[in-house]
């Protein structure tokens, strides 16, 4: 495979250095930026990140500020999710839809302030829908992509890690809320979230010059925990049923086939732009819907493409993701099904890279 020229349109993180001294192997581009995706093989981070603690340099999932009289407003015409019980301290899961009610980004609201949030985004170009929106509808309003570069602890001895530096009261901030905590006098947002099911913390780090003094702060304080760096996990996400905007679902999908339904108060969300058409959809059910399938066999190639489901010769869907998964001893995926096959047990076939397989359709993700 050919290398990438080095560009100013690619851009380094202030945690690259240290990514770098780790022995990154590979990286894909994530809204402009570099993402890890390989330290030691994509296998070996797994049962580390099952086992010890994980720094992840995830300074792709680029903030959207949104702060003035306007920004609650914004918001919610924004996400089809009724923001009005949303607290300044509390994190959201907010899809983000357009006006046909298609997914353009499955990103973390962050509330700050009753005129104050950040949107921490998946891998698109979501800053331009939202300036438009604000400067279409004349709202007072600030939009912009503000100096905050996220850095996440992730794994089962995230908290005693994260206890060590920034002190044990950290170990009282629940799940999707987040408390301020000073590091080199200078105050962080830290959420008790992630791209993983191990657990564990997202520091919103907003000073580039601190990068490197708390990457290595961190490894420091986690040597005798076994501290590494990782990113996210290809095989532990899909043992998850975490999506990936852009891989399992883009704008031809709305959140009902998404399996998000649960985060679309569309009766309620008065504002939200793709309200009618989700109501419409509501009304009527998805005729597609992601869904786990267990591919029989050896282990599945990677690839670069989706994967046709067949059933009864017919084409019933595709699997957008998946991989060999160690502790399940199966091919777990995630595929965008048709609902004459998405029922539990279910037999398909799958046409993955090296020929066609068996699968079955599952009730739930395996963690």
């Amino acid at each position: 495979m050919a290398n990438i020229s080095p560009s100013r349109r690619l851009r380094r993180t202030p945690f690259s250095d240290g990514v770098e001294a780790a022995g990154v192997k590979n990286y894909t581009i994530y809204n402009r930026m570099m993402l890890p995706t390989v330290f030691e093989s994509v296998e070996a981070d797994y049962r580390h990140l099952k086992t010890a603690v994980q720094v992840w340099d995830v300074s792709v999932e680029r903030q959207i500020e949104v702060k003035g009289p306007d920004a609650g407003r914004l918001m919610q015409m924004l996400t089809p999710r009724d923001l009005r019980g949303m607290l300044a301290g509390q994190c959201y899961y907010v899809p983000i839809v357009d006006e046909t009610g298609g997914m353009l980004n499955d990103p973390v609201a962050v509330k700050l302030a009753e005129d104050h949030y950040w949107i921490s985004i998946a891998d698109s170009d979501l800053l331009l829908w939202v300036k438009g929106i604000a400067y279409g509808y004349r709202l007072d309003v600030l939009v912009d992509e503000p100096d905050v570069s996220p850095l996440a602890v992730q794994g089962p001895k995230a908290d005693e890690l994260m206890a060590r530096l920034f002190g044990e009261d950290i170990r009282n901030v629940r799940f999707f809320r987040f408390g301020w905590f000073d590091f080199q006098d200078t105050p962080m947002v830290i959420a008790r979230s992630g791209y993983s099911k191990q657990g564990g913390f997202e520091i919103y780090m907003p000073d580039t010059a601190l990068g490197m003094p708390l990457w290595n702060a961190l490894m420091e304080a986690g040597e005798d925990l076994d501290v590494r760096a990782g990113c996210p996990n290809g095989i532990e996400r899909i043992e998850g049923g975490l999506l990936s905007y852009g891989n399992d679902m883009d704008d031809d999908n709305t959140p009902h086939e998404c399996g998000l339904g649960r985060f679309c108060n569309t009766q309620t969300a008065i504002g939200c732009v793709g309200r009618d058409a989700l109501l419409r959809v509501a009304k009527e059910g998805p005729v597609k819907q992601v869904r786990p399938i267990s591919i029989h066999g050896d282990a599945v190639p990677p690839s670069d493409r989706a994967w046709p489901i067949y059933g009864n010769g017919k084409k019933v869907g595709a699997v957008t993701s998946a991989a060999w998964s160690p502790d399940f001893e199966t091919n777990v995926a995630i595929g965008m099904v048709r609902m004459t096959h998405w029922d539990p047990g279910t037999k398909v076939e799958v046409e993955t890279t090296d020929g066609m397989r068996d699968a079955t359709v599952l009730d739930q993700f395996w963690i």
